[in-house]
């Protein structure tokens, strides 16, 4: 086995510690405030009706989360190489995002707005988890995955419930956040243990402009003369981005060579 993949050198551990825990640390101690939810966020551009759905565009949008989620549900069902429960986890969370997501958009408020920001938590997480096991090494992905996996789904459903009672975000942020920024780095610093990992970075690219259609809801949904609000093309680019993630693992082949038994 390659020695480089089976231990990272200790140089790339701690700039990923940094880059990971840095931008949490910053929003805890070095933001000094609390960040509030904005009380405009829930006034999205579309509050279209349609067969009797409120809301509707926001709510149809969200099909392809179901359909992605459940492509990799299904293709993380069986036991595979690589972080399977992890993957699996996260295609979970995704399906489960399209029931959050309308359950929400059917009438947003905060209250709803928790059920749509678990199932997130929940595919951040498992994403987070199924990067971090597969570039620490084989050892970890093989021993410490099921409690690297758990650890970090309890911050994230921990993320939602804090904000909720206390009106405070930067934990959700981080949650959010962490998955994203470690994707670039862990592609630039590990080895690859397995191949296509150029599709994490279509997914980082698409789901960042998904944010930024979020961004311009309002502007989008005039733009098009009201075919589609900005929030509705950030649910299809987010899914997109699953989209992506789920080709990668699809077609990737272990890069690492099987020891031979002594």
């Amino acid at each position: 086995m390659n020695a480089s993949a089976a231990k990272p050198r200790p140089g790339r551990l701690a700039g990923l510690v940094i880059l990971v825990l840095g931008p949490l640390a910053w929003l805890m101690f070095g933001h000094g405030e609390p960040i509030p939810q904005d009380r405009g966020y829930h006034l999205f551009a579309d509050g279209r009706s349609c067969l009797g759905i409120p809301n509707f565009g926001n709510i149809a949008s969200n099909l392809l989360f179901l359909l992605v989620g459940l492509s990799g549900v299904r293709h993380c069902s069986l036991p595979r190489d690589g972080a399977w429960r992890s993957w699996l986890v996260f295609f979970a969370g995704v399906a489960l995002v399209f029931l959050g997501s309308a359950w929400y958009h059917r009438a947003p408020n905060d209250d709803t707005l928790v059920w749509d920001r678990l199932p997130m938590t929940v595919a951040f997480m498992g994403l987070f988890a199924a990067l971090l096991s597969e570039h620490l090494g084989s050892r970890l992905e093989l021993q410490m995955e099921t409690r690297l996996l758990a650890g970090a789904l309890a911050i994230g459903v921990f993320s939602v419930f804090w904000w909720q009672w206390s009106g405070d975000l930067r934990i959700y942020i981080w949650v959010q956040g962490a998955p994203l920024l470690a994707v670039p780095y862990l592609i630039a610093a590990f080895p690859a243990r397995y191949g296509r990992r150029h599709y994490l970075l279509y997914g980082v690219g698409l789901y960042a402009l998904a944010k930024v259609a979020e961004l311009l809801d309002h502007e989008i949904y005039a733009a098009t003369a009201t075919a589609i609000s900005g929030h509705s093309v950030k649910h299809l680019l987010a899914a997109l981005s699953v989209f992506c993630v789920l080709r990668m693992l699809q077609t990737r082949q272990s890069l690492t060579p099987v020891a031979s038994s002594q």
